[in-house]
């Protein structure tokens, strides 16, 4: 038996959207994946004819995962990072673009249904690390999903972020450097997201500010690294605030993430469900929903969450 999402009842006010994470708790939203070991063991001349197989297969999920999200009233979708596999080397490229019609499709598709759309490159894209080629290869991949999105048709604005995190300890001004010598493409969209063992929400709100970027907040990172004793300790409220003017002047696209700890409030892993909640959050419009029970999170919360 799941515990309920711990409330207290407030003046009604709107709803915050809140966002699904890739892929969905049933069956219904499944995308398919290679190995690189696979990959690269196939026959040159084949290896096209299957990545041009998956990345169909995944375009057709993409396009089920945002009809699934409009039936359940859900307006915020992170796309998955790998879902076309090998699009950052010119062979996987060459084979996306193929696929251009399909992808702005999808693109006027999330339009549409008004679902905003964004994604989490995997956590070895770090954009302050000692290695220029791990830095190199970093904007290699964060190409790649400002690719999709230009292809989709989406904004170059952080209401369609690509999110990463600070990385490397102690390197912000590397981080700044780097970010500073982006691609206009990879940079309108570039969010950073606090952790919760190398960059603090101060720390990133601080980065951002200076890079002129918008900044992610996550509640639960923030509880671990500040060893705070529960979601509604004065400095997660401090620190939501301080993330929102780095959205200015749209301060309406806030874009936050929730998740719990399996086992207690500290633990770094994630529950199936959402039982603690920030109060503030209820004066966020949007948040990601980072619970592994998926779509039956969103429902718990939407029926148990008092704002």
């Amino acid at each position: 038996m799941t515990k309920r999402l711990k409330t207290e009842a407030k003046s009604s006010k709107p709803f915050p959207n809140l966002g699904l994470v890739c892929i969905t708790f049933s069956q219904e939203v499944r995308y398919r994946t290679i190995t690189r070991t696979r990959y690269l063991g196939l026959p040159v001349q084949k290896r096209s004819e299957v990545l041009r197989e998956l990345y169909s297969s995944n375009l057709m999920t993409f396009q089920k995962a945002l009809k699934f999200c409009d039936s359940k009233n859900i307006r915020l979708y992170r796309m998955p990072s790998s879902i076309f596999p090998f699009a950052d080397t010119p062979d996987g490229l060459a084979i996306l673009n193929d696929f251009a019609r399909e992808l702005n499709l999808l693109g006027k598709l999330a339009q549409q249904l008004s679902i905003r759309i964004v994604a989490h490159p995997d956590q070895f894209v770090v954009l302050s690390s000692d290695s220029q080629q791990t830095i190199d290869n970093s904007i290699t991949v964060l190409q790649m999903h400002a690719d999709i999105f230009d292809l989709m048709g989406l904004s170059c604005s952080p209401f369609n972020a690509i999110i990463i995190h600070g990385g490397k300890r102690g390197n912000g001004e590397v981080l700044l450097r780097t970010i500073a010598g982006l691609p206009e493409s990879i940079r309108s969209r570039l969010t950073l997201e606090n952790d919760e063992i190398s960059y603090s929400a101060a720390e990133i709100t601080s980065i951002c500010k200076q890079a002129g970027i918008s900044m992610i907040f996550d509640a639960h990172h923030h509880l671990i690294l500040e060893k705070c004793s529960d979601y509604n300790d004065a400095s997660i409220e401090a620190a939501l605030k301080a993330a929102r003017a780095t959205w200015q002047p749209n301060e309406e696209w806030q874009l936050v993430h929730i998740s719990n700890g399996t086992t207690d409030t500290h633990d770094r892993r994630h529950s199936d469900f959402i039982t603690d909640m920030p109060k503030c959050y209820a004066d966020v419009s949007w948040i990601e929903i980072e619970a592994r029970a998926k779509e039956l999170a969103i429902e718990k919360i939407r029926a148990d969450w008092k704002i």
